[in-house]
């Protein structure tokens, strides 16, 4: 199968490759003194930024040929690599705000006057849910990614965020006029119904906008796009009305997620170190309208008359409210509705499961499917996911997939940089 082909693992590739990029650092990291790097150099070293940092020479020496890197050209790459050893400067919350404040400067500065939009784009807007709450630039680096100027964007910040951060926020926003704040915000806690409560403001919202949107999109600040808008809009199209997003039968352990009332405790969990719903032992009543469940992620792509369909519907608002004590209800609740008969773009009930490889909404890499399902991280992992290294710029590019999460310029600095340069060229071709 074309699947299969895609993501087999090649062995003997890899492992020379990798041989090869780790030699690269350990060579670098004996003769070099460690210095810092700068993800931004240009505006680090500006006076657009709050916190200024001198000129730094050496910064030419590092360079990056993304070229290379897609090639995955063995030296290139252990240079990036040897990257991570440095002492990594980013924007903070309050360079983003600081930068923003002038928005026909920090138009210029971001080349947002050369985002070219064709015909066919401003003939098929598409509506962003953002869901965030940290790392202003890592928004801001999205934000530029993905904008289109026919499109129309909510952003939904955690209202637990930092004042600094939801300062940059609102200064990014107010730069456009189609991106807003959603009119309601939640206090989200992981896996509750405040996390799905958060999309469905956003979405809301956008329902009410004066873009004639066509599909919706949801993601969150450490997501990327693996297509220019352009190339979205194409694939969009061959959708033909239907939709795009993960939705399996659940296993034993997913079903526990709605079989039982959660409560959120006031103590952090031990594996992600905040609070979080916990099962009781009270026994939940089955979903109502005889719903058959499904699993699947937070995030898709679905239609507008899907959209509308969810705030109309006495059967999807009785589900959500059923919904509101079970654990992570974002990750059944939209799997769920597709599968409903008569729901625009349905996904009859008897179809096969369509599995997260499948979705080409959003690339997810799990540690616990590697070396049988795609090849290793070469980032690191963060509860199981990975956050994508350099050499997996290629891999990356011909999944076939949309969007990827995670990114972190902390961890890797490269791959966003050249991820988002091959962006920008295909959107310009």
């Amino acid at each position: 199968m074309k699947l299969q082909k895609l993501f087999h693992k090649p062995p003997r590739q890899w492992r020379k490759f990798l041989f090869l990029g780790l030699l690269t650092v350990l060579l670098f990291s004996v003769f070099t003194q460690k210095e810092i790097y700068l993800v931004e150099p240009e505006l680090s070293t500006s006076d657009y930024v709050k916190n200024k940092y001198s000129s730094h020479t050496k910064e030419l020496k590092m360079r990056i040929n993304c070229s290379q890197i897609y090639d995955q050209e063995p030296v290139e790459t252990g240079r990036s690599l040897e990257l991570r050893y440095r002492n990594i400067i980013d924007l903070e919350d309050e360079d983003v705000e600081a930068m923003t404040r002038n928005c026909m400067v920090y138009h210029r500065i971001r080349r947002y006057h050369l985002k070219p939009v064709t015909l066919e784009e401003k003939n098929f807007p598409i509506a962003y849910s953002l869901v965030i709450h940290k790392s202003a630039v890592s928004i801001e680096r999205l934000m530029r990614a993905i904008y289109s100027l026919g499109n129309v964007y909510c952003i939904h910040y955690d209202q637990k965020s930092s004042t600094a951060f939801k300062a940059a926020i609102e200064s990014l926003a107010k730069c456009f006029n189609n991106v807003f704040i959603a009119s309601k915000l939640e206090s989200v806690t992981y896996a509750h119904i405040s996390r799905l409560q958060a999309d469905l403001n956003c979405l809301s919202d956008l329902l009410t906008s004066s873009v004639q949107w066509k599909y919706a999109i949801n993601l969150c600040g450490q997501d990327l796009p693996l297509k220019s808008n352009f190339e979205l809009v194409s694939e969009l199209k061959k959708l033909n009305g239907e939709n795009m997003l993960e939705t399996e039968r659940p296993s034993r352990i997913k079903k526990d997620r709605y079989l039982y009332q959660y409560t959120v405790m006031g103590t952090a969990d031990k594996y992600y170190h905040i609070p979080i719903p916990v099962r009781t032992q009270i026994s939940k009543e089955p979903p109502p309208h005889d719903i058959e469940m499904f699993v699947g992620s937070a995030y898709f792509v679905l239609s507008r008359a899907f959209i509308q369909y969810v705030f109309d519907s006495p059967l999807a608002i009785n589900f959500l409210a059923w919904s509101a004590n079970t654990f992570s209800p974002d990750e059944h609740f939209w799997a769920t509705l597709i599968r409903v008969p008569g729901i625009p773009g349905e996904i009859p009930r008897a179809a096969p499961d369509v599995t997260a490889l499948q979705s080409k909404t959003r690339l997810v890499k799990w540690k616990y499917k590697e070396e049988y399902l795609y090849p290793p991280c070469t980032g690191t992992y963060l509860r199981s996911v990975c956050i994508y290294g350099a050499a997996e710029l290629r891999w990356l590019l011909k999944s076939g997939h949309w969007f990827a999460n995670k990114f972190d310029a902390q961890v890797d600095p490269v791959i966003i940089k050249c991820l988002t340069e091959v962006i920008d060229k295909q959107q310009r071709q």
